[in-house]
C-alpha cells in the first residue's frame, strides 16, 4: 500500500502559512512555493541510492559517498505543478523534466490528457510527479497512469496541500505511488475546492483569474 508522507517541519509549515495568506503576491507566492519545494525534494531524495567513490583530499587519498547514478524525472502538471519544478531542481539539476497537461471533460468532469512529453528512457527513470493541489484526486491519478502507459515503474507524487478526499482516491487508484504533502486540509467544499486551501494554485503563480 501506498505510503502518505506528512512533512511536518518548521520551515515547511512556516512558508507554507504564507503561501495560503491572501494578501502573499504573485512574486512572493512563487518564491515561497519554490522554496518549499526545495525543502520536500529534500526529503523525497533522503532513498536515494550511493556508491563509494575514491578521491583525494588536500589531505590524503579516501572513499567517499556519491549519488549512484539513478535517473531522476520530474513531471509537472499542467499549469499549476510548473510552479514547483525550481524547487526540485535546485537540489537534483541533472533531472529530466517532462510535462503532462490535462483538461477536464465539462460533460464527464474527467481528467483528460491533451499535452504529454516525457524523457525518452521513461522506464529507466525515477520519477516525481508535482502538482501545489491534490483535491479530488482526478488530476493526479489520471497523470500517474500516463505514466504507467508509457512504461514508468518508479513514480512518488509531491503536492504542497491535499484533501482527505484527494488521498483517499489518490493511493486507491495507485497503491505502489508513494505521496509526500506538506499539510493534508480538512475537506473538500461542495465545488471542489480544498478548505481552507490556498485558492487556486495557478491563477496565484501566475497572476491570472
Amino acid at each position: 500500500m501506498a505510503k502518505v508522507h506528512v512533512f511536518d517541519h518548521p520551515l515547511i509549515q512556516h512558508k507554507l502559512t504564507y503561501i495560503r495568506d491572501i494578501h502573499t503576491g504573485t512574486k512572493e507566492f512563487r518564491e515561497l512555493v519554490d522554496e518549499v519545494a526545495t525543502l520536500m525534494a529534500y526529503e523525497i531524495t533522503r532513498g536515494l541510492p550511493l556508491m563509494d567513490k575514491e578521491i583525494e583530499t588536500p589531505v590524503q587519498k579516501t572513499s567517499s559517498k556519491v549519488l549512484a547514478g539513478k535517473k531522476i524525472g520530474i513531471v509537472p502538471i499542467l499549469r499549476a505543478g510548473i510552479g514547483m519544478v525550481e524547487g526540485v531542481l535546485n537540489l537534483i539539476p541533472a533531472a529530466k523534466v517532462g510535462h503532462i497537461g490535462l483538461y477536464r471533460d465539462p460533460k464527464t468532469l474527467l481528467p483528460v490528457e491533451y499535452y504529454i512529453k516525457l524523457p525518452s528512457d521513461v522506464p529507466e527513470r525515477d520519477f516525481i510527479v508535482v502538482d501545489p493541489m491534490l483535491a479530488t484526486g482526478g488530476s493526479a491519478i489520471e497523470a500517474v497512469n500516463s505514466l504507467k502507459k508509457r512504461g514508468a515503474k518508479s513514480i512518488k507524487f509531491m503536492c504542497l496541500i491535499a484533501a482527505p478526499e484527494g488521498v483517499e482516491a489518490f493511493t486507491e487508484a495507485h497503491p505502489d505511488v508513494d505521496v509526500y504533502i506538506a499539510a493534508i486540509d480538512e475537506k473538500l467544499d461542495e465545488k471542489g475546492y480544498i478548505v481552507p486551501g490556498l485558492g487556486d494554485a495557478g491563477d496565484r503563480l501566475f497572476g491570472t483569474k
